[in-house]
């Protein structure tokens, strides 16, 4: 018995659609494609030089890392005041520790030992609720902002003083 892998006529609207006028297949079999590369529009400036990552990626990435910061901040001050055992173990291990990175950080306090580990799991606890309920995101675009227009505009006053004659030849 033989077997034919062709399709009847009948079937082949099922395998390719029918032409629709004026509908566009971009994938359809035999189109050319464009040697332009396709341009997306945005009205967001393009930042180069910054490879897998967006800036607000970065800025996202250091914010987090300043956020392990403020944890460990806000964990030795409630530890000073109650266990200072525990205060004198993590600012021991903060002396051996760079806080750069916060997960690096955390990851190697789980694994120094169980009173460490305590230690690490308060700090991604007050972590995440200090980012979660207390930063004030509005306020620090707000501050962001203004400190770029002070700064622009002092940066710009300076430079005029400097390169324009002054008023006191008269």
């Amino acid at each position: 018995m033989e077997f034919s892998a062709t399709l009847g006529l009948s079937q082949l609207p099922y395998v390719y659609p029918a032409i629709v006028p004026n509908k566009i297949y971009p994938f359809w079999p035999g189109k050319r494609r464009s040697s332009q590369p396709t341009r997306l529009h945005c009205n967001k400036m393009f930042v180069p030089g910054f490879g897998e990552a967006s800036p607000e990626a970065k800025a996202a990435k250091n914010i987090h890392n300043f956020f392990t910061f403020i944890a460990v901040k806000i964990v030795a001050a409630q530890l000073e005041s109650y266990n200072p055992e525990a205060y004198e173990e993590l600012m021991e291990f903060l002396d051996r520790n760079s806080l750069n990175d916060g997960d690096k950080f955390c990851a190697n306090m789980f694994r120094e030992s169980s009173r460490h580990k305590n230690l690490a799991l308060r700090i991604m606890e007050v972590r995440s609720a200090y980012c979660k309920n207390d930063f004030e995101w509005d306020n620090m675009k707000r501050l962001a902002l203004k400190m770029v227009t002070e700064s622009n505009t002092r940066l710009m006053r300076d430079y005029i003083s400097e390169t324009s004659p002054a008023e006191t030849e008269k």
